[in-house]
């Protein structure tokens, strides 16, 4: 078969799985699941799900906050119509089970046989009657569970406490959001003075911004890719090719993703542009070959046939160990994180497999390019690359000294770098939405949801008088101590009960105290333990309970410390014959993602460090470059650690990626340099003269690709999360700081360590450079 049928057979089959691969791509779906983050496969997640089907998720809610007008309290009649109003509305909204809101809260008397509700805000009578509105004001800021819960301590603001449908989507959750908005904007009262906390609100955003993200990045990244691809070929196919194979590559990895059911969430986003980055560098590599092939004077055939040859092997290599760097964070127990890393890494594989079938056909079928200037005195690269390497030659003690120097800093301030982490913490703490969910922390009770079960030891139920004095213990400590700010339990309900037998009195929202007592309210008890707000904190058949809570969000470093206490308080004051507990809850879940993170991290370094040890002992049967080949790629991942040391930036799920990526894209080029290398001392038995003829062959690549990848990542600085500005920061500076070791300490350290003949066994004097090609 010819070339050029073999390119055409080549193109036609390709492009009929595009085609497939576009088909599956046009299924693609965004999503943000926040359950998604929970850590898969572990024992606690197992627990709450059972957990969840007793009493229902501790995150299926939504906070609407409301601040009463410029120089005016919650109590101002006008307010309070306006929150009544938005009361009903959202009470007829579908997807609203239940609404908890300051107008309809009551206080329930029983007298006789007749139950009584008395409201405990009287607005009509406020105008004449100001006494009554200093009563209600009393008896709601004295009335435990109201402050912080529904008013807030200062009277300025009000919040509504909707109880939604389990698990709420992205659609019905939006429509919910966008009818609540118009029903706010019709009752006047501005965006200024409306705050929204939730699930579905960080549902809603995420999915929104996530779109517009992948759209603005990969535009950036298209037009600065295209201008780099030109400055380094000054050729429209030195463009376009490229383009198109990296191109094609994407859509091949989204189509299997689509394939496989995964949807587009808030790691599989950067996806496209981490392949369009990555993916780059093949091409470059084949493309820049071929051109140095031709410059030299080989035929269009032979350029091609050298090209596949010497670069196949190299790219090989690299795509294995990029790929291997994504493969590596599947050890993740968080499931976003397990897909970016599986398609991702696969992605990898398929540019390489576009860029060796793709493009040599895309390449057979063009005619031969004209070559811009003559060639025979040299590249107009190797003069600069030439230079560069004298200069590494006669600076290489500077070189040896400042690298050990920054080595030593960065290490000192990577010790400073903590795993930490808050809800939506890839916002940044200007965005609205993140300052909405601050203002619940600041005026109520908080956004952080607390969790704990509790079962009766002992042949108690949860209404044993025993039962509850334990519980009633727990929730002041959390209280007092923990820093619960809201907290519903057993406890709650027969307290109100009490009271409600007793003339709705404040004195009498307490416990029982004699087990006779007791007996009588369990008849009472029985009577609404069908009743929501009953059956969400205790089983209908009191086997067990539910102490429920919000909290100011405190961060995971704080959390832990913080459940660490609890729990010995449970061990120690708790008696297990009476009552058992144990710690629940969405937040728990997410907190316990921080133990995992530095374990996955480790992992995933000593994968990728395992295998570019193989690779380099499989090619050098040698130690000694094994080390060679890990300094100058090690050496900036301790830079940029010991950089968020210093920036105060904390390891989170969205930045515990940054350095297993990072270390495998960056010594991409390491096994590019190494491999030519290899075949180079084939030849050349003098190893100065081999390295030096490496570092001009494979000096232009090596540049050109970091500057893509750097320019790359770098669109991500424009991204309104958080983590994905940190993870384009980070892997940029990662990239930057590889590339100046890869054209300053590779060199030195091979010519240093290598094993080379006797003859070349000291390090050659800068003038011995014209021996090799200018």
């Amino acid at each position: 078969m010819s070339l050029r049928r073999y390119a055409h057979t080549t193109l036609l089959v390709l492009g009929l799985l595009t085609a497939l691969s576009a088909f599956f791509v046009a299924q693609l779906r965004f999503n943000y699941n926040f359950n998604d983050f929970y850590p898969a496969g572990d024992p606690d997640l197992d627990y709450y799900q059972g957990y969840t089907q007793r009493f229902g998720n501790d995150n299926d809610y939504l906070l609407l906050g409301v601040e009463a007008p410029a120089g005016r309290t919650v109590f101002d009649p006008a307010f309070l119509a306006q929150i009544d109003s938005l009361t009903h509305l959202a009470k007829r909204l579908k997807n609203v089970r239940h609404v908890t809101s300051p107008t309809t809260l009551a206080n329930t008397v029983v007298e006789g046989l007749g139950v009584f509700s008395l409201p405990y805000l009287h607005p009509a009578t406020y105008r004449a009657d100001p006494a009554r509105r200093a009563a209600d004001s009393t008896l709601i800021y004295r009335t435990p569970g109201l402050t912080g819960n529904v008013f807030s301590p200062d009277a300025r603001a009000l919040a509504l406490v909707l109880q939604l449908t389990p698990d709420l989507e992205k659609p019905p959750g939006d429509s919910l959001f966008t009818a609540l908005r118009g029903g706010l904007a019709r009752l006047h009262i501005p965006e200024e003075r409306m705050h929204f906390a939730g699930r579905i609100v960080a549902q809603s955003v995420f999915v929104d911004r996530l779109k517009w993200e992948l759209v603005v990045f990969m535009s950036l990244s298209v037009l600065l890719v295209t201008g780099l691809l030109w400055l380094t070929f000054r050729t429209w196919w030195g463009v376009v090719l490229p383009l198109v194979v990296v191109l094609g590559a994407i859509l091949w990895g989204l189509g299997i993703m689509a394939a496989f059911g995964v949807s587009i969430d808030l790691m599989t986003a950067l996806l496209p542009l981490m392949l369009f980055v990555v993916g780059m560098s093949d091409t470059i590599h084949i493309i820049s070959r071929y051109v140095s092939e031709l410059g030299y004077g080989a035929s269009k055939r032979d350029a091609l046939r050298v090209t596949i040859k010497e670069s196949g092997f190299g790219s090989g290599l690299s795509a294995l160990t990029t790929s291997l760097g994504f493969f590596t964070l599947m050890t993740s127990t968080i499931r976003p994180i397990h897909n970016f890393g599986l398609f991702t890494g696969i992605a990898v594989i398929l540019a390489f497999v576009l860029s060796f079938t793709l493009l040599p056909a895309m390449l057979v079928l063009l005619g031969k390019p004209q070559m811009r200037e003559p060639r025979r005195q040299g590249h107009s690269w190797d003069g600069v690359l030439g230079r560069l390497f004298r200069q590494v030659l006669v600076r290489r003690r500077l070189i040896f000294t400042v690298s050990g120097l920054v080595l030593a800093a960065s290490i000192g301030l990577a010790t400073r770098v903590h795993i930490n982490s808050s809800l939506l913490d890839d916002l940044s703490k200007s965005d609205p939405v993140r300052q909405d969910f601050a203002f619940f922390d600041r005026q109520f009770a908080g956004v952080r949801p607390f969790e704990l079960e509790l079962k009766p030891a002992g042949g108690r139920d949860i209404y044993d008088l025993a039962v509850l004095r334990q519980t009633e213990q727990i929730e002041a400590y959390l209280a007092n101590t923990y820093g619960l700010r809201f907290a519903a339990s057993p406890v709650t309900l027969v307290k109100s009960v009490r009271k409600a037998l007793h003339g709705g009195g404040l004195a009498d929202y307490r416990l029982p105290a004699y087990t006779l007592e007791m007996r009588s309210l369990r008849g009472k008890l029985r009577q609404f333990r069908k009743k929501p707000e009953f059956s969400a904190l205790a089983l209908p058949d009191g086997s067990a309970g539910r102490l429920t809570g919000r909290m100011a969000d405190v961060g995971s470093i704080r959390a832990d410390k913080l459940n660490d206490a609890l729990r010995r308080y449970l061990r120690t004051r708790t008696d297990s014959t009476v009552l058992r507990t144990r710690l629940t809850g969405s937040s728990n879940l997410i907190d316990k993602n921080n133990e995992n993170l530095t374990l996955n991290m480790i992992q995933g370094m000593a994968i990728d460090v395992a295998m570019v040890t193989l690779i380099v002992l499989a090619l050098f049967k040698s130690l000694r470059m094994t080390l060679v080949v890990l300094i100058p790629n090690l050496l900036p991942i301790i830079i940029v650690a010991g950089v968020m040391g210093l920036a105060g930036v904390n390891m989170k799920v969205s930045t515990s990626i940054i350095f297993t990526i990072a270390f495998g894209i960056a010594v991409d080029d390491t096994i590019h340099f190494i491999s030519k290398l290899r075949l180079t001392l084939g030849k050349e038995p003098d190893i100065f003269k081999a390295v030096r003829y490496t570092y001009l062959l494979a000096g232009k690549a090596v540049i050109t690709t970091s500057l893509i990848l750097v320019g790359g990542f770098s669109t991500l600085l424009f991204s309104k999360f958080d983590g994905t500005f940190y993870v384009g920061l980070l892997i940029g500076l990662t990239l930057l700081f590889g590339v100046v070791a890869e054209l300053t300490l590779l060199p030195l350290l091979i010519l240093y360590f290598y094993k080379r003949p006797k003859a070349a066994a000291t390090l050659p004097a800068t003038n011995r450079s014209s021996q090799a090609p200018a």
